[in-house]
């Protein structure tokens, strides 16, 4: 592999001397052949068996790339240029794409996207999971000399991969004087000034402009992360795709909010369609973006969206799945994994505001749901009222300490559904559900590889993993959604 040394292999311009015994050093400039990309979209190279990750190059591509840094088994490098494309490289409609950290996958043809994903999901359980997953076009129970194997169906995408998006949290600064707000540059805290972003929907676009001219209008500061000083921190814009409802929430460092008359006449004045706009208040220095209180300044404290004929009610700080079609694709599968013909007992651990559970408790005889986060289980609680649903039961707590106090009181699942956060089931969730042995377990996952490490668990538990399928959430970027079903195939291995 050809390299170029920008300077003698005596020291960096940082100070720090190079790492002995590495092929490169940073600042060369080197021809690469790239053979992979990783969980992160950043492709992959080597030269001389030293690995180098270079974001924006695609698999099957030659490139020239500059040494960013290096480490000792691998390091990161800059594209300078493209010498021969991959066939999946396509020209991003989006005009700050190579600035803005918000997606990472535009520059691929959104069929290869959808192919890379799945493969991202199969490495996973074949390399964290030590699991066998079946080929393309094979059953999971093998046939002739055939092997069993997991089946993992190509990735449900989107028909219209663009203008998915329900919810926009915008960091505001000032740059110049003036008020800006966007995204933050890749890798960075610094915000890139956006007005048009193709992963919302249009109309949360036109609110965060709205907002922002509204906020210089009125000289409202905002808030600076070295300081702690400033006040405008977010505008978190929600759009309920099925009502056309709108909520906007300002996130603020502080409790007063100047000219909040203003604020109301004209946000209700720019934009008829909110119907919601409130207050949250967070003086925390943390990247966390909500604070603990919010308040009301005008209009309802939710708005309404469906989610097939589920109706929901969204709180500013409710977590509600951001793609509502795709949503409806994912729980679709969680249905049909767990099988049920009215006349199942379902749990549903990590239930949040009750979307999933209430999804299933239209065709079960009997859902119980658990969630850590009181004010979500209320949420829940609300929701399962609106829709006039009396077969479902939620409880507050720790789904490894709820479940087994269940089990005591004689609640047995037929079924049990996980959709964890991105770190995974708690261990102790995993050994509550081999003690209890559902007949099914129904897996909605974020993170393919804590997925892998938990079905693991499982499958030693005793447990088959039958089915995975990787569903597209969030085109454009790296994320992948997977819904699987496990049955009970008798004592652990």
């Amino acid at each position: 592999m050809s390299r170029h040394r920008s300077g003698r292999n005596t020291s960096r311009r940082d100070g720090t001397a190079p790492i002995a015994g590495l092929p490169v050093n940073k600042n060369d400039e080197v021809m690469l052949d790239i053979i992979g990309m990783t969980h992160e979209g950043e492709g992959v190279g080597r030269v001389e068996g030293f690995t180098l990750f270079v974001q924006g190059a695609l698999p099957g591509e030659k490139v020239q790339a500059k040494v960013l840094k290096t480490k000792k088994q691998y390091g990161y490098a800059k594209l300078l240029k493209l010498v021969e494309a991959s066939s999946d490289r396509i020209a991003p409609p989006c005009g700050i794409y190579d600035q803005c950290g918000g997606c990472g996958l535009q520059h691929m043809d959104y069929t290869a996207q959808l192919a890379w994903k799945r493969q991202l999901v199969v490495d996973n359980l074949e390399r964290i999971g030590k699991l066998q997953v079946a080929s393309p076009g094979r059953s999971s129970g093998g046939g002739d000399n055939e092997p069993a194997g997991i089946i993992v169906p190509p990735t449900l995408g989107m028909a219209e991969p663009w203008r998915y998006r329900n919810k926009a949290q915008v960091p505001m600064g000032t740059v110049e004087g003036g008020l800006v707000g966007g995204f933050y540059a890749r890798g960075s805290h610094r915000i890139v000034d956006m007005d048009t972003c193709l992963i919302q929907h249009e109309h949360n676009d036109d609110v965060v402009r709205r907002v922002k001219a509204i906020g210089r209008k009125l000289g409202i500061s905002t808030y600076d992360e070295e300081s702690g000083k400033g006040l405008l921190r977010h505008v978190v814009v929600r759009v309920a795709f099925r009502t056309g409802e709108m909520m906007v929430v300002l996130v603020t460092n502080g409790d007063r909010l100047p000219h909040t008359d203003e604020w109301i006449a004209e946000i209700r004045r720019e934009i008829p369609a909110v119907t919601s706009l409130c207050q949250n208040v967070n003086t925390r220095q943390t990247n966390v973006i909500f604070g603990d209180v919010t308040r009301t300044l005008w209009g309802s404290d939710v708005i309404y969206d469906y989610i097939g004929e589920v109706k929901f009610a969204i709180s500013a700080r409710s977590f509600y799945q951001v793609n509502p079609d795709q949503t409806e694709v994912l729980y679709g599968k969680t249905v049909e994994y767990a099988g049920l013909t009215g006349k199942e007992t379902v749990i549903d651990a990590y239930c949040g505001i009750g979307t999933i559970s209430l999804f299933l408790a239209q065709h079960a005889k009997q859902v119980y749901g658990v969630e850590i986060v009181h004010e979500a289980i209320e949420d829940a609680r609300a929701n399962a009222a609106l829709n006039g649903m009396d077969n479902v039961t939620f409880e507050v707590g720790a789904s490894e300490d709820v479940m087994p106090k269940w089990k005591e009181r004689g609640i047995t699942a037929d079924v049990i559904v996980v959709d964890p956060p991105r770190k995974g089931c708690d261990p102790r969730l995993l050994d509550t559900i081999l003690t209890m042995k559902p007949e099914r377990v129904v897996y909605v996952s974020c993170n393919p590889s804590t997925l892998a490490r938990d079905l693991r668990v499982l499958e030693d538990g005793g447990y088959r993993t039958v089915e995975v399928q990787p569903v597209d959430m969030f085109p454009h970027t790296v994320h992948v959604e997977c819904v699987l079903l496990m049955e009970w195939r008798g004592e652990p291995i």
